[in-house]
């Protein structure tokens, strides 16, 4: 496991308003995220999800108030400098693709944060083993399936080891498989230490990998805390346009607890029985 020095982001009363917008799409946010943690953050669609992300890590400069990362107010930081300690993922992965092959790709990070060569050649070697993407070294990114382009954009930020990755709507387009896929990288990414942060409408799979939510709804933030509680609450759960996880609701039935532990094996036996069910 790589050693890591934790980073912290805080966030104080965030305004943010788009050029030539009338309205603020973020209104008066703050919060702090770090130590590690494994972050939601949800919404309903325009909720500002993209938009605080964007902020946190440096794409886009706060209107008024400020978004520090180490103290480090972000306007005082290049966006080169806050990707080295905090990845983002678009969640469009093909919008971050620069290279030909797959293995270049991984390189392209690398070599402008100024790995040596040898570095660059051991990395890309390893994270292409731990992402499931060896096969695929020499392969354009372009063909991948959706799943495999979402691993080799993690993977491609990955390798230069940033303390925090947010990962913008990690399961969009994606089948059920390329979703365990996912949520396999990510979980290991959290057991690892390293600050996780999903924006997602995905509710069922931000519950197995997230034990924190920020819930957004028309730009302020209106709940903080642990995802089961915040989810668990009906009116807040109704104000934001979610729902409440499957996994919660089949705990409230059955009486049985902490199911999110063996959420691959539960959810293994519910992909066979909707199988059955349609053969």
């Amino acid at each position: 496991m790589v050693s890591l020095r934790m980073v912290e982001i805080a966030v104080e009363n965030l305004y943010f308003r788009y050029p030539e917008a009338l309205n603020y799409a973020l209104r008066n946010i703050s919060l702090r995220i770090g130590e590690g943690e494994s972050v939601a953050i949800l919404g309903e669609n325009g909720a500002g999800k993209t938009t605080l992300a964007k902020n946190l890590n440096g794409l886009l400069k706060p209107t008024e108030g400020s978004v520090k990362i180490d103290g480090v107010d972000t306007r005082n930081l290049s966006v080169a400098k806050i990707a080295r300690k905090i990845g983002f993922v678009n969640h469009n992965p093909e919008h971050q693709f620069f290279a030909e092959k797959v293995e270049d790709e991984v390189k392209f990070g690398l070599r402008n944060f100024g790995f040596s060569e040898e570095e660059v050649e051991k990395t890309v070697q390893e994270v292409l083993s731990v992402f499931g993407l060896d096969e695929y070294r020499y392969k354009n990114p372009f063909q991948l399936s959706g799943g495999e382009k979402k691993r080799l954009a993690i993977a491609s930020i990955m390798a230069w080891r940033p303390e925090a990755l947010i990962v913008d709507e990690p399961t969009i387009g994606m089948d059920y498989a390329q979703k365990l896929n996912i949520r396999k990288v990510l979980r290991s990414l959290v057991s690892e230490g390293r600050c996780v942060i999903v924006i997602t409408h995905d509710v069922d799979f931000a519950a197995s990998i997230c034990r924190r939510a920020i819930i957004l709804s028309r730009g302020e933030v209106i709940g903080d805390g642990g995802l089961r509680e915040l989810l668990s609450d009906e009116e807040l759960v109704e104000k934001a346009s979610l729902r409440k996880p499957f996994l919660l609701e089949l705990e409230e039935e059955t009486g049985i607890t902490g199911l999110e532990e063996d959420f691959d094996f539960i959810s293994s036996i519910l992909a066979e029985a909707f199988k059955k069910c349609r053969s």
